[in-house]
């Protein structure tokens, strides 16, 4: 697994993370799990043709197996450990499907104006599932803005987009942007104070990927009045007694859910996931 720049050289992730607010990460999964996810793209479309591709969020893959399985691949948490520390829960994740010639573009945002989090101590980490390049709509970040503050963020209509709202244009110096060219299993992370977008896919080829947002077990979800909470996992390490509590981690029921490699066994028996409600401690061990 290598860390590289977004012009190609070797990187020191801290480093390059804390000048830039992004950072790549080439070859991080094999061709196994990433087939396997590409698959489970398909199978969440089959049973859930009301929504748009780029929208198979949270709420559709909170209880399935699989998704758990893939957000806790330990090459993964690894990454992220490099950035939260050791004690890692899982906030959200979806995956954001562009399909061809129609795949919708995402504006100019930064992820934190949107989270209820207590502190702002998160790390996004996005996965490859297709190539994504600037032709299907790869991620464009601009260097450097993770030091800017968080900006408030207005609906959107005049365009059609995944969100529904971005940032003021504005404030975004798209000139300096930086296109994040990834190949199926490649990883990119940044800030949440990093300001970034990607274009629609007008191109004949997918762009799947899954975003994953990762924070340290010491920061707290708030609850949002009227929204359904966000409950999130506990991944790896330990929890912080009275911060936030933790649900259980899916199990594999076959006819249910998409079978998978090690879905038979599916959770691990040493999961934390598998103690439901007042998680304060409970442990997730790194399973290698």
């Amino acid at each position: 697994m290598l860390s590289v720049s977004a012009d190609g050289r070797l990187a020191d992730p801290r480093s390059e993370y804390e000048r830039n607010g992004y950072v790549i990460f080439r070859g991080v999964l094999d061709q196994d799990v990433v087939d396997e996810a590409r698959q489970h793209v398909e199978w969440l479309r089959e049973r859930h043709p009301e929504t748009r591709p780029e929208n198979l969020d949270t709420g559709l893959v909170r209880d399935d197996p699989f998704w758990v399985r893939l957000v806790s691949d330990d090459r993964l948490l690894d990454i992220a450990g490099q950035f939260i520390g050791p004690d890692i829960a899982l906030f959200a994740s979806h995956y954001v499907a562009k399909p061809p010639l129609d795949g919708q573009p995402v504006l100019w945002h930064q992820d934190g104006s949107y989270w209820p989090l207590e502190p702002m101590e998160v790390i996004s980490l996005w996965l490859a599932v297709d190539a994504s390049t600037p032709e299907n709509g790869c991620m464009r970040v601009v260097p450097g803005s993770h030091r800017t503050d968080l900006q408030e963020v207005r609906e959107r209509t005049d365009v059609v987009n995944v969100l529904g709202s971005a940032m003021d244009d504005q404030l975004v110096d798209e000139s300096s942007a930086a296109d994040l060219i990834l190949q199926p299993g490649d990883v990119s992370i940044h800030h949440p104070n990093t300001v970034h977008g990607s274009t629609a896919n007008t191109s004949p080829n997918w762009r799947r990927g899954l975003t994953i947002r990762y924070i340290p077990t010491s920061t707290r979800v708030l609850q949002r009045p009227g929204r359904p909470s966000p409950a999130p996992m506990l991944m790896r390490g330990r929890a912080v007694p009275g911060v936030n509590e933790y649900r259980p981690w899916p199990a594999y029921e076959p006819g249910r859910h998409m079978q998978f490699r090690g879905s038979e066994s599916w959770p691990p028996d040493n999961t934390a996931g598998n103690t439901a409600g007042n998680t304060a401690t409970t442990e997730r061990k790194d399973t290698r």
